[in-house]
């Protein structure tokens, strides 16, 4: 007894817990909460920009986000064990859902609801009562043509009474609306299964049940193992394939949250020309590629071009114009030197490759650099319209050159008037990474840059991460349209010999010949204003060099109301001085002296500010590029989606399901007769439907002042309750 008594609880309990469990499941609290999750994840999916390296989060974010983000996958989300959970749930919850209701919605399609009593019908919002001067039947015959000729579905139901047979006519239409709840919870069902077989699921499945792992090296792709690499017969995969002008590639790669998969394909794609074609703006307007797919089994070969939403589809699988990249560019460089001493060289590279520099020819490891070649643009189109400043009328810095320059430039807050676009010539992009690992970036224009402002300026960009802006070095152009004439001033000033006569050539010319103590005195003054510009003599801690430290020293030898008057007296020396440095310099290479003028004073007055700022280059050096061969490489997503047929009729079943929910009422319409004397009628009609609305309303009286008036005689009073 104890054994049965006590086992019939947990009995019971296993059936309530189920039934729980599945009520649950097929709930529409259940699937709200599921859809809102998953909206929620997309947002984050679109925010945050999926499949990036982890060091790109750490350098964005933070380590502690960074890692926060690895541990909730959410830097992939769309394929997070977590994201592809859910929506199985929702799968599974709507799936019960329909499986739940849909005999109900299919049962009551079929029902007429014509057993409804009398009595009822007077409890519905819309009904109206008449007297017809007709036999119930022929009354039952005449409304059941007009409702049926009107799009009606009519059911007539002939029952008896005490006072003789009665008729009760039942009627429905909008029956698609309850086909619209199916079709939209069908919609949903179909639409994440597609998703699930598109997705990472088989992909994933692979990994986990086939024993495939991500590759992290580098190298050749021929060289990967098998074990990175999925069969031809992968039934669902989305990848990217690469192909420069000229080659030829077969293999997609699969990005993975920690490394990539390989991709077999049955056919190889052979890039002839990557075409591309730019607005104004400097937008890209037209991306497309010429093709020729080679089939690996038969040899076959097909020409096609393939354009942005013009995919080519072969053997099942869609090859889509996803981007463009750099195929292999070939670039020469000229180092120039930041560095007393420097030396200048020239290096080849591809973009993409590297190269070992030393500096100062040291062969300490320490003391190696890694210059890598990153990037190659052979155009930039940049805003130079007016712009201006809070303020100010007009300001004279006009460039709008990626906001870092703009910010560099002054202005801090532009609005701008008028858009001036131009194409200001290729740039190079590289690395320097010091045997340590740690990396700056760098970004110079291969051309002189005319701001308006008398003088064409060289541009050279860096950063320390890719979370910043570029900020810029601008170095004048000499008459020539060279950086030459800058170098030259800037080894001058860091030559003694030459700053000493540059301020005996400046003070012969400011001070009289019988002048010799005043002269003497200038010539002081002004040997100290330029030693202090080149960063020498200056104690630890202060700046060293360039318009920074001569500040300093004012500040700290000038008492402050004779500070303004000194400062403009010791920069008007150090200009002089500077202008017979850089004839010094000139005359010395053999060539003839800068001619005074305003682009004279423009060069001048531009080198003074690049030679205070160049005191803080972070680099030995930098690299101007002096020619270049642009490979260009068309980047292509391939893809077998057979989901992708079952998400389209799930977007079918949503368009229907919506538009009937939405548009499509679901209405019933009663109609009772009986008779009421010998050749007279008595009719209770009522309407029930799922909305609310005015259109009800005026269906209803259309429908009263049809059917409850008979043609052959005028119809009693009828009452009405709308």
């Amino acid at each position: 007894m104890s054994d049965t008594s006590s086992g019939k609880p947990h009995e019971v309990e296993r059936p309530q817990l189920m039934r729980s469990v599945l009520e649950l499941l097929a709930s529409m609290r259940f699937a709200i909460s599921l859809l809102t999750v998953i909206c929620i994840a997309s947002v984050i999916g679109t925010v945050l920009k999926q499949h990036e390296p982890s060091v790109n989060y750490v350098n964005q974010f933070g380590p502690f986000w960074a890692e926060l983000f690895a541990a909730l996958k959410l830097s992939a989300v769309y394929s997070a064990w977590w994201f592809l959970l859910i929506l199985a749930f929702l799968v599974i919850s709507t799936s019960l859902c329909l499986i739940r209701h849909t005999p109900k919605y299919l049962a009551d399609l079929r029902n007429y609801k014509e057993n409804i009593r009398e009595q009822s019908l007077q409890a519905f919002h819309h009904k109206a009562q008449a007297q017809l001067a007709e036999t119930p039947q022929a009354a039952a015959q005449r409304i059941g043509g007009i409702l049926t000729r009107s799009g009606w579905k009519v059911k007539l139901q002939e029952r008896e009474t005490a006072n003789g047979k009665a008729y009760m006519l039942a009627a429905k239409a909008g029956a698609a609306h309850k086909i619209g709840y199916m079709a939209a919870h069908a919609a949903i069902v179909l639409i994440c299964i597609g998703g699930l077989l598109d997705g990472d699921l088989v992909v994933r499945a692979q990994m986990w049940l086939g024993g495939k792992t991500p590759y992290t090296g580098g190298g050749r792709i021929s060289d990967v193992p098998q074990e990175h690499r999925l069969s031809l017969r992968n039934p669902t995969f989305r990848g990217n394939l690469m192909v420069a002008e000229g080659t030829q590639a077969g293999t997609a790669i699969l990005n993975q949250s920690d490394g990539v998969l390989l991709q077999e394909l049955p056919f190889s794609v052979e890039l002839k020309k990557f075409i591309v074609e730019y607005y104004d703006t400097g937008m890209p307007k037209l991306f497309a590629s010429d093709v020729i797919i080679h089939d690996k089994e038969t040899g076959e070969q097909i020409e096609q071009r393939i354009k942005v939403n013009h995919p080519a589809n072969y053997k099942g699988i869609e090859i889509y114009q996803s981007s463009f990249d750099d195929g292999g560019s070939t670039v020469k460089l000229r180092a120039v030197p930041f560095v007393e001493n420097g030396e200048t060289f020239e290096v080849t590279g591809q973009i993409g490759g590297t190269t070992q520099l030393l500096r100062g020819g040291s062969s300490k490891p320490e003391d190696v650099l890694t210059l890598e070649f990153t990037e190659l643009r052979t155009i930039n189109v940049e805003n130079f319209g007016a712009a201006k400043s809070p303020g100010a009328e007009v300001d004279v810095r006009k460039v709008d050159l990626r906001s870092s320059v703009e910010s560099r430039l002054g202005g801090g807050h532009k609005t701008v008037t008028d858009k001036k676009l131009r194409n200001i010539g290729p740039s190079i992009g590289y690395k320097l990474r010091d045997a340590s690992g740690q990396a700056r970036e760098f970004q110079n224009y291969m051309s002189p840059v005319d701001f308006g402002d008398g003088v064409p300026m060289f541009l050279l960009g860096v950063r320390d991460t890719p979370a910043e802006a570029f900020r810029y070095l601008r170095v004048p152009a000499d008459d020539q349209g060279s950086i030459q004439g800058f170098l030259r001033l800037r080894a001058a000033l860091n030559n003694p010999a030459m700053r000493q006569e540059a301020v005996r050539r400046y003070a012969l010319q400011a001070v009289a010949a019988d002048r010799a103590d005043l002269r003497e005195a200038l010539g002081q003054s002004a040997l100290r204003a330029v030693g202090l510009f080149a960063g020498t003599g200056n104690s630890e801690g202060k700046p060293d060099g360039g318009l920074q430290a001569i500040s300093q020293f004012m500040e700290t030898n000038v008492p402050e109301a004779e500070r303004e008057r000194a400062s403009e007296v010791l920069i008007r020396i150090l200009n002089g001085v500077l202008f017979d440095l850089a004839q010094l310099s000139r005359e010395k290479a053999g060539l003839k002296p800068l001619e005074p003028g305003e682009q004279t004073l423009a060069f001048m007055t531009q080198s003074v500010f690049s030679l205070s700022d160049a005191q803080f280059y972070p680099a030995p050096m930098t690299f101007m590029m002096e020619d270049f061969t642009q490979v260009q490489a068309s980047v292509f997503q391939v893809a077998r989606a057979p989901g992708k047929k079952i998400v389209y009729l799930g977007c079918l079943f949503l368009i229907i399901g919506v538009f009937a929910m939405l548009y499509v009422r679901d209405r019933r319409l009663w109609v009772w007769l009986t008779a009421q004397g010998d050749a007279a009628a008595r009719a209770t009609m009522a309407l029930s439907s799922n909305r609310k609305i005015m259109d009800t309303d005026r269906e209803f009286e259309n429908l009263t002042e049809k059917l409850l008036a008979a043609p052959a005689a005028q119809p009693s009073p009828t009452e009405r309750s709308v």
